[in-house]
């Protein structure tokens, strides 16, 4: 490390510098320090009085970044986590972009902290050596001499407050390669003792989501949307809205998608929508009903499929699990699936001093919306501010390709004279009935056996509706006509199952579609665990040492898989559930981390069904909030599990039927009695945790009911001949 000037300079300089300290990288990915940002993205800010704030580029909607980046600061910084805040990154995709979606900025795919991992810590510890030169120098000492813990730079008989080092600091160069801290040194990394940096904002109330803003002199737009996929509108009357105290007008969207409905509050806009007539024009929408969507599937997964996956001759398959001993054949139906965060979707557009606008937004994609709102409002993307708030939830819907509500918001906007701010809120009826849905699909699966049980031949075809095609992701997602989300999860399965053929053919899509918590795995765990066991079953094999016997390769993806579905088996007691009690198992890869569920159960599916257990086995890499991976894990298997007991959206003439919790029913805490999970110990570097636990949540429950009853094929289970208590 060097002084940018002399030793006389920088006594001098460090008295009058700004005594403020950011770190970060340069647009070259360097590491680069000083006291203004403007040629850095900061990762670090210290101000003079030793507050240290952690700049975090992945927005919060529960499942843990602002917890999880500001303890790699804490930790690589030493400082305490009580003396380490966060605030949210702004939109600036060349600074802030997510380095595994092309520099895209965004939250998704579980990508948080194996995205930032290196960077945050290299930052911490960039901060770290820079203030300890600092004291160095002033205290005339060797830098090897000193430390900080717990915010205080102690060594060499000397001892004081970090802060008072941020001054001199700022003027010196960032190392080139700071020295991280080795695990054996961590203090915060690993603890399940660290809490939560979201959660005393959010008991004591200061923490603002889209729903709690409230700008000063705001109007709030509803829209009245099209209830069918592609209707339009062909004239409104919007008299009997005008009784409405608090109304202010209402104005079809440049689309003609829907009407924007303008009020001063939310109870007059919700008001006043309700008594505009519309006269829709469905001529070019979306008509078709669940059960001709559903017969499509069918057919496309008995017929040949549209695309091949992989090398295998899917002829030379067919024959030979025709000529096999065994055959085991399944078909699959999965629904379309709504979201249904506990916040609607909703965010403000505010014009600024400049003549540009501020987007405030619980912002999932802050490089989408930003160039959406920019092209809405036909303003340089420079004139657009982002500010993140927190978010409720989302699951995927808050990042949809078309930022559909931030578009919503910018039109309903630009037809105004701009002087006022307009918040756009969603209702929860909204959300359900003119959302974005997770897409239905079907799966078809032949398994051929020989005599003694071993798999001779696996055919596997899929059928659904593509999230990528026709959006702005297609040409990252979309390879030799196949979307990848389609299929994650077959393709790339860690079994090493020989001769196995898989084909896809895509639908018409009946909505708008989305990735959906877990995306493509949602549907392909499901199948391959069922399959699994039901092979295994069809072999005489117990269920955990035939998935054991495909996963005994060298390959590095087969060890990890194997290693948590032996800890979730030992964790479980597998084979000795108590007497009136039934365990299923499943196991599944996803966003580069591997999750084993045992579910056990009680009762039968006539007089019902209960699950009094879930066991969990999670290997994520380097466990660095385990407090924070044990509730994604919670609540990813509560997610997954909820939806297949008893969810789906169904259409009737393209319109959605449900339209709110009473019949889209979000799982309740008593539906299951507890959960158990064990993060497997792993020096590798992290990976996904909000995604993860939902895959294998659905089939383990499934194989669980199939050890004495049927084996559910068809989703949601409760509309399929189980029923739960």
């Amino acid at each position: 490390m060097t002084l940018n000037v002399s030793r006389r300079g920088f006594l001098k300089g460090a008295t009058a510098a700004a005594a403020v300290l950011y770190i970060g990288a340069r647009l070259d990915g360097a590491l680069a320090a000083g006291p203004a940002p403007a040629h850095l993205n900061p990762f670090v800010k210290i101000d003079a009085d030793g507050t240290v704030t952690a700049i975090v580029k992945h927005f919060e909607m529960g499942q843990g970044p602002s917890t999880g980046l500001t303890t790699l600061i804490a930790e690589e910084l030493g400082v305490k986590m009580e003396d380490i805040q966060f605030e949210f990154a702004p939109s600036n995709a060349a600074l802030y972009g997510n380095t595994e979606a092309g520099g895209y900025q965004g939250t998704g795919g579980s990508s948080a902290m194996r995205n930032s991992f290196a960077q945050y810590r290299q930052a911490g510890a960039a901060a770290r050596e820079m203030l300890i030169e600092a004291a160095a120098q002033t205290w005339e000492v060797p830098a090897d001499q000193l430390t900080i813990e717990d915010g205080q730079i102690v060594g060499a008989a000397h001892s004081a407050p970090l802060g008072e080092f941020v001054a001199a600091a700022s003027v010196l160069a960032a190392p080139e390669n700071p020295t991280l801290k080795d695990p054996s040194e961590f203090k915060l990394i690993g603890n399940a003792k660290v809490q939560r940096k979201d959660t005393p904002p959010k008991v004591n109330g200061t923490a603002k989501f889209g729903m709690d803003l409230h700008l000063e002199n705001q109007m709030v737009v509803v829209i009245k949307r099209t209830p069918r996929m592609g209707g339009t509108v062909s004239s409104f009357d919007d008299s009997a809205a005008k009784e409405v105290k608090g109304f202010i007008r209402a104005v079809e969207l440049p689309n003609n998608a829907g009407v924007a409905v303008y009020a001063e509050h939310t109870w007059a806009a919700f008001q006043a929508r309700d008594a505009i007539e519309v006269n829709w024009d469905f001529s070019a929408a979306e008509n078709r009903s669940s059960e001709e969507i559903r017969e499509e599937l069918m057919t496309a997964v008995n017929s040949d499929p549209q695309y091949d996956l992989g090398a295998h001759d899917r002829i030379e398959i067919a024959e030979a699990i025709d000529n096999a001993a065994t055959v085991v054949e399944e078909i699959f139906y999965f629904p379309l699936l709504a979201h249904a965060p506990m916040e609607p979707l909703t965010c403000a557009i505010e014009p600024a001093a400049d003549g540009g606008i501020v987007l405030h937004d619980g912002c999932q994609a802050p490089s989408g919306a930003h160039a959406s709102v920019a092209q809405s409002l036909e303003l340089p993307m420079e004139k657009v501010q982002i500010n993140t708030l927190f978010a409720g939830g989302s699951f995927g819907r808050r990042g949809s390709p078309t930022n559909d509500y931030q578009v919503e918001a910018s039109l309903a906007y630009a037809m105004t004279d701009r002087t006022r701010p307009v918040k756009l809120v969603w209702s929860r009826e909204d959300d359900i009935t003119g959302g974005y849905y997770r897409p239905a699909f079907a799966h078809k699966v032949r398994v051929g056996l020989d005599a003694g049980g071993n798999i001779v031949g696996w055919d596997h075809r899929i059928a659904g509706q593509s999230i990528a095609r026709g959006t702005v992701w297609e040409a990252y997602m979309v390879r030799d006509g196949v979307d990848g989300l389609s299929v994650e999860g077959v393709e790339d399965t860690p079994y090493a199952i020989p001769n196995m053929y898989a084909g896809l053919t895509d639908n018409k899509k009946a909505t708008s579609v989305l990735w959906w918590r877990s995306v493509g795995h949602t549907h392909t765990a499901y199948v391959m665990e069922s399959m699994m066991d039901a092979v295994a079953k069809a072999a005489g094999r117990d269920p955990v040492e035939f998935r054991l016997a495909h996963l005994n390769g060298d390959n590095p993806q087969q060890k990890r898989m194997a290693g948590v579905l032996k800890l979730v088996a030992e964790k479980s007691g597998w084979g000795n559930a108590p007497a009136g009690r039934s365990q299923g198992i499943a196991v599944h890869h996803s966003f580069r981390s591997y999750a084993a569920e045992v579910v056990e159960v009680s009762g039968d599916v006539e007089n019902g069904i209960k699950i009094e257990k879930v066991t969990c086995a999670i290997d994520c890499g380097i466990a660095v909030n385990p407090d924070v991976i044990k509730a994604q894990m919670e609540g990813g298997i509560g997610y997954g599990i909820g939806h297949a007991m008893r969810d789906e959206i169904t259409l009737t003439e393209g319109e959605v039927d449900q339209s709110n919790f009473p019949d889209y029913e979000p799982l309740r805490i008593s539906d299951i009695g507890a959960i158990e999970v064990h993060i497997m110990p792993s020096n590798e570097p992290p990976t996904g945790v909000g995604e993860p636990g939902t895959p294998p949540s659905a089939p383990a429950l499934a194989n669980a009911i199939a050890v004495a009853g049927p084996r559910v094929t068809h989703l949601p289970m409760s509309a399929n001949g189980v029923s739960f208590i």
